[in-house]
């Protein structure tokens, strides 16, 4: 069951959200002091929601001080303590300081084979967002490299049809479009969007994203027909869901035009315009 304040959050009343959140950390702290573990839930809950929100700078102060006291009361070997510092890296990563994201993350994943072994789905998660630093890093062969063995050790633990696979499928798509393996990249990116559609359904913010990289792929291969037929359904799709302003219904909108400039002028289009999803 949800919290209060997160069922605010649902319902996009972000600011008296988060003052639910500030208060009911408040509470905690006077009735339990900082080191008590539903303190510091308190101080996760926040840090997640202002994460959410894009609030990074708050989010990683309070995580760091949630994560020295984890290492301090738990020791820095504790599934909660590798939380928090799997937290701290995507903070790292939203904003752009990827060689931080990547040394906590590859430190996070070390730990965690350690306690939980190389096929939990925890390890999982770490070994997907080394493989997400990498794409941003513009280390694309090593970032296929560990989209494939995750997609791997996904597939075999979670199945086929797990919606943590299906984001391995989409990112191994990107890892190998941005090499120019565009028939592997096609091929992976419609699997992928149909297992989402199965799966998710058709008007899924992911399924949506698959949908929006299907027409960047098409267009890097200068397909600019179907191209342009795809990215027309996403954009008409994402206006309906997520409104005409929304940065997803925007991009596809710039994808447009792309796709105009290359039927005119009859070349090929270079574009980092994939999600990471």
């Amino acid at each position: 069951m949800n919290s209060p304040a997160a069922t605010l959050g649902d319902e996009g009343k972000f600011e008296e959200a988060e003052l639910m959140y500030r208060e009911k950390l408040r509470r905690c702290r006077q009735r339990f002091g900082d080191e008590d573990p539903d303190t510091l839930t308190c101080k996760d809950n926040l840090a997640l929601f202002l994460f959410g929100r894009g609030k990074y700078g708050e989010a990683e102060v309070i995580n760091c001080d949630t994560l020295r006291l984890r290492e301090e009361v738990l020791g820095d070997e504790h599934p909660h303590t590798l939380a928090n510092m799997n937290n701290l890296a995507q903070i790292f990563f939203r904003q752009g300081r990827y060689d931080e994201a990547a040394t906590l993350h590859r430190q996070t994943l070390q730990k965690r084979q350690k306690l939980l072994g190389d096929e939990h789905p925890d390890t999982l998660w770490s070994m997907a967002n080394i493989a997400l630093v990498l794409l941003m890093q513009g280390k694309y062969k090593d970032a296929e490299m560990m989209n494939r063995e995750t997609l791997g050790l996904r597939r075999k633990v979670l199945g086929n049809k797990d919606p943590c696979t299906l984001t391995s499928m989409n990112n191994l798509t990107v890892a190998l479009a941005m090499q120019g393996k565009y028939q592997e990249a096609e091929m992976m990116n419609r699997e992928t969007l149909a297992l989402r559609q199965e799966v998710l359904g058709h008007k899924h913010s992911d399924t949506l994203s698959s949908m929006s990289n299907l027409a960047v792929v098409l267009l890097m291969k200068g397909k600019y027909e179907e191209a342009e037929v795809v990215n027309q359904k996403t954009f008409e799709l994402r206006q309906e869901v997520f409104g005409n302003t929304h940065p997803h219904t925007l991009r596809n909108a710039n994808n447009a035009a792309l796709i105009r400039e290359g039927k005119e002028k009859g070349v090929k289009v270079s574009y980092m315009g994939l999600h990471l999803v």
